[in-house]
């Protein structure tokens, strides 16, 4: 049953519950809710492994191991729900997450479709929330708040032309997990499992994109996904921008850069920055005071797990709605999912034409010969 109005916080601790023990669930979620122990509480986790929730629990002083979600959300009634399964789940688990009254901070990519997406956002409550949030840490860095101040205001003049990068590197072993390269289980390929960072984070910077035309490939590895794809994106500002992402590059580099009709900046790290990672560049005859405050981003804020969830605790205790949520948090998946058709089509795809009856609003494949999930052999059909 859909919660009917929000829950009251007043000056208690929030009361957090995650899903999924593996290792983002180890390596950022709850060290970031532990940073945050003096107005947060962790009281359960959950997993179909009990031995795996059991030892997350033991780890990281929870005090219930749960196998059972939805016992969990109703015998527990978590304010918040991090959700660190695999994007499969996502849907179901935010979901009735939702239901139960709990806002979501569910880990990326959010989902396998647009379609998927778009029941979340249909289970979200009206003011005030729950809402679901998706992690998309790079919008919270220092760096990254004072770029988006800055070209939001024009100080640097218009945005004019950017790239975004995401060339990693993944080898043969990597690939040898049966669930990886597959899009039931991945999701996509390195434009929606590794390089989504990078397009959000243009995204947050330039705001809506108008159109996108892309080509992708399978260049190395023997997946159902690409392993590299190109595109070249218009803004509604006018900007024009190229976007690679890759997982067959030896140099891994995640790198943005904006060049703005009196300035480029640019920002080149891996997986998180800080601001000695943000670079400003002047055009010709900018004044030195003004290069000054350009490239003053204040206190040192790196991007993460932590810093996103700062911003949403702060948003929970307010009822407003937070940053990766609702629209916010559709608009990375819908210029991935543009991407793809592109590709898989040939065609320029435009912002806002993909909606229900087009196949690429309910699987990223589009169901495109020799994109779509390969046929289970006969002999590997269960009986």
């Amino acid at each position: 049953m859909f919660a009917t109005s929000p829950r009251t916080l007043t000056d208690r601790r929030i009361r957090t519950a995650v899903i999924g023990t593996g290792g983002i669930a180890r390596g950022a979620h709850l060290p970031a809710l532990q940073a945050l122990g003096d107005d947060i509480e962790t009281v359960a986790a959950f997993d179909i492994d009990e031995k795996a929730v059991r030892a997350f629990c033991a780890d990281g002083g929870i005090p219930h191991p749960c196998t059972d979600l939805g016992r969990m959300l109703d015998e527990h009634r978590p304010d918040l729900v991090t959700v660190c399964t695999p994007p499969a789940f996502h849907r179901e688990q935010t979901v009735a997450a939702l239901r139960s009254g709990a806002w979501v901070w569910c880990e990326k990519p959010p989902c396998p479709s647009l379609a998927d997406f778009d029941v979340i956002e249909a289970a979200e409550g009206a003011d005030g929330g729950p809402y679901a949030s998706i992690v998309f840490q790079h919008r919270f860095g220092s760096g990254a708040l004072h770029a988006r101040s800055l070209i939001a205001d024009r100080a640097m003049g218009r945005p004019l032309v950017a790239h975004c990068q995401t060339t990693w590197y993944r080898d043969a072993a990597y690939y040898a997990v049966p669930w990886r390269g597959t899009w039931a289980s991945e999701g996509g390929g390195p434009a929606m499992g590794h390089g989504i960072h990078q397009m959000d984070l243009l995204l947050d910077l330039l705001g809506p994109w108008s159109e996108v035309r892309a080509m992708a490939g399978r260049m190395v590895h023997d997946v159902e996904t690409e392993d590299v794809s190109t595109a070249l994106v218009r803004f509604a500002s006018g900007a024009l921008a190229t976007i690679v992402n890759s997982v067959l590059s030896p140099d891994e580099v995640s790198r943005i850069r904006v060049d703005c009709e009196r300035a480029t900046v640019e920002v080149t790290h891996l997986y998180g920055h800080t601001n000695d990672d943000w670079r400003i560049t002047p055009a010709p005859g900018v004044d030195p005071a003004e290069l000054a405050g350009w490239r003053d981003m204040g206190e040192n804020v790196p991007s993460s797990h932590l810093a996103q969830l700062r911003a949403l605790v702060a948003d929970l205790r307010a009822g407003r709605r937070p940053r990766g949520s609702g629209a916010d948090g559709r608009t990375s998946l819908e210029l991935i999912t543009a991407l793809y058709k592109s590709a898989f089509t040939d065609t320029t795809v435009r912002a806002g034409e993909i909606g229900p009856g087009d196949p690429f609003h309910a699987a990223l494949h589009g169901n495109i010969p020799g994109w779509a999930p390969r046929p289970v052999p006969v002999t590997e059909i269960p009986v």
